[in-house]
């Protein structure tokens, strides 16, 4: 009573082929495969490419912060400067 389905011998490489392992736990839930080595491997360099991405980017905007420092400063010095001047020069002139 051992009869072969009708397609066995359609395709004969299918026939050596082992058949699919379902890997079911006790509780009726599937085991996780594990991820292939190429795919953790290409997930820890896109983490780290985004990790020092953002370290060039906040790098960059420090020294951009940097380099307007001095710049905001000596303005402020003119403007500070600039306003005792015309208070010096209001107290000297009559008022008409």
């Amino acid at each position: 009573m051992n009869r072969k389905p009708a397609y066995a011998n359609f395709c004969p490489a299918m026939n050596r082929r082992m058949p699919p392992q379902i890997e079911l736990l006790p509780d009726g839930r599937y085991r996780r495969r594990e991820t292939p080595v190429a795919t953790r491997i290409l997930r820890w360099a896109l983490v780290i490419a985004l990790v020092a991405g953002s370290l060039a980017v906040g790098a960059f905007f420090l020294w951009f912060a940097l380099m307007l420092l001095p710049v905001a400063i000596i303005a402020g010095v003119v403007a500070w400067l600039a306003f005792r001047y015309r208070l010096w020069r209001s107290t000297r002139q009559p008022r008409w």
